[in-house]
């Protein structure tokens, strides 16, 4: 069990308060010491990382994605449709996935985020085609080959056209069968000690894509399972509509009549809520992950942050699909919920380090994994992204920290995970780029083909 100094980085974000200006301290996987401006390490050292050029971060977290949507990115069809019909458009697409497709797509958004800082990324995957109902095994081969923390949602549909709901009839599945196989995942991937690379949760996709029935079952489940429960919510005024007229109630109403509204759910989007609603969301500390480009893709509308972190919910940050975010590059995520929410609330109120924190310790806490991951601080886990302000959209920038957000850092320098790299000189270190990305396009061209 060697000890490595991380050595006196330009600059340190840790999402705390901790000085730990001239470095990490990393043993087994894990962080041991701060070391403070102008100290050295208090125990003896066996490898040291000059990182006197890099800005160093806690590894961001993505907690809303679809990965399966890296193979229809900025397709003409839906480039200028908002939320409601883009799906109606996309699903009979997403029903012909094969395995082989969703294990490239997997790895693509995972390679992606990766190289972009990120060490810890939650799926939502809802489709379950009869070609395609070990989905979650095949994620979970393809983030191993990565390196890459993952949490693996067990998303559901099973409101089909028929009775009123979104999806068409052959892409929804009935409810036995999620709960069994929902159980199964839960017991055969998700870990539960602070080094855990593989989280599962349960998560029907939506109030118009799935029955009340699965959402009350999927609640019982995860309570007596103990993992977390996730889905979309509150994204459009179409599905505020949808729910008045379907369920004769609010979207939170609708989420506390099938007992979601508790500290083990997070929903991505959360826009549309009214002032009461947002009050009952921050007293059951229920998480929100924002999705600022998708949002802004769709027309969706703003996620109102500040209100809810006032109120006492919790705030991460997702890239959401491929299809809609259309990257998966989280740092630039963060880059676009900073200016998104000054829009909303003001430049003095939304800083830089707020726009870093929900992308590292909101998101850690969104995902039930603040104890371990999310932070720079002894204890947690080895997980740091690495920037280099060395290319010419970062000369004359002053302030570090700033500078990644505010002149456009795109691509970590290097990236580690409990302790170990993955990213390293820009470079995936696990995966043939060139090869994964030729299969994917041929795989992208066969799905719009077929």
């Amino acid at each position: 069990m060697s000890r490595l100094w991380i050595k006196h980085p330009l600059a340190i974000f840790t999402a705390n308060q901790h000085d730990g200006s001239h470095g990490i301290v990393i043993e087994d996987g894990k962080i041991v010491e701060l070391v403070a401006q102008g100290k050295i390490p208090t125990h003896p050292i066996d490898h040291v990382f000059d990182a006197r050029e890099c800005v160093v971060i806690p590894g961001l977290i993505n907690s809303h994605h679809h990965f399966y949507q890296t193979l229809t990115r900025a397709w003409a069809p839906v480039v200028n449709t908002p939320l409601f019909p883009w799906l109606k458009n996309l699903y009979p697409v997403w029903a012909k996935l094969t395995p082989e497709q969703l294990h490239l797509a997997t790895q693509v958004a995972l390679a992606e985020l990766v190289m972009s800082g990120c060490t810890f990324a939650a799926d939502h995957h809802y489709l379950f085609p009869q070609q395609l109902t070990d989905a979650i095994d095949i994620q979970v081969q393809a983030a191993q080959m990565l390196g890459i923390r993952v949490m693996l949602t067990r998303g559901s549909m099973s409101l089909g056209e028929e009775s009123g709901g979104l999806p068409p009839q052959h892409t929804v599945q009935q409810m036995d069968q999620i709960l069994l196989d929902s159980e199964r995942l839960v017991q055969k991937y998700h870990q539960r000690d602070a080094t855990a690379m593989v989280n599962i949760a349960l998560a029907p996709c939506s109030p118009f894509s799935v029955t009340p029935e699965i959402m009350r079952e999927s609640a019982a489940m995860a309570e007596r399972l103990d993992v977390r429960l996730h889905t979309h919510l509150a994204e459009t005024l179409d599905e505020e509509a949808f729910c008045l007229e379907m369920f004769g109630m609010r979207t939170v109403d609708y989420l506390e009549s099938v007992g979601w509204l508790n500290d083990r759910t997070w929903l991505a989007h959360g826009i549309h809520f009214n002032t009461e609603e947002i009050q009952r969301l921050g007293g059951a500390e229920v998480g929100i992950c924002h999705c600022p480009h998708s949002n802004m893709r769709l027309a969706s509308g703003i996620c109102p942050t500040l209100d809810l972190m006032r109120a006492g919910a919790n705030i991460g940050l997702g890239v959401d699909g491929s299809a809609s975010g259309d990257a998966s590059n989280l740092i630039l995520e963060t880059r676009q919920a900073l200016y998104l929410q000054r829009l909303k609330y003001g430049a003095e109120k939304i800083t830089p380090e707020l726009a870093l924190g929900w992308a590292t310790k909101g998101s850690a806490k969104l995902l039930g994994r603040h104890q371990h991951l999310g932070e720079i601080t002894v204890g947690h886990q080895a997980d740091f992204a690495f920037y280099k302000l060395d290319e010419l959209k970062f000369s004359g920038s002053h302030d570090p920290i700033a500078a990644l957000l505010l002149c456009g850092a795109d691509q970590a320098e290097h990236v580690m995970v409990g302790g170990k790299w993955i990213v390293k000189d820009r470079q995936l270190l696990h995966i043939d780029i060139e090869k994964l990305q030729a299969e994917h396009r041929k795989a992208a061209k066969k799905l719009l083909a077929a």
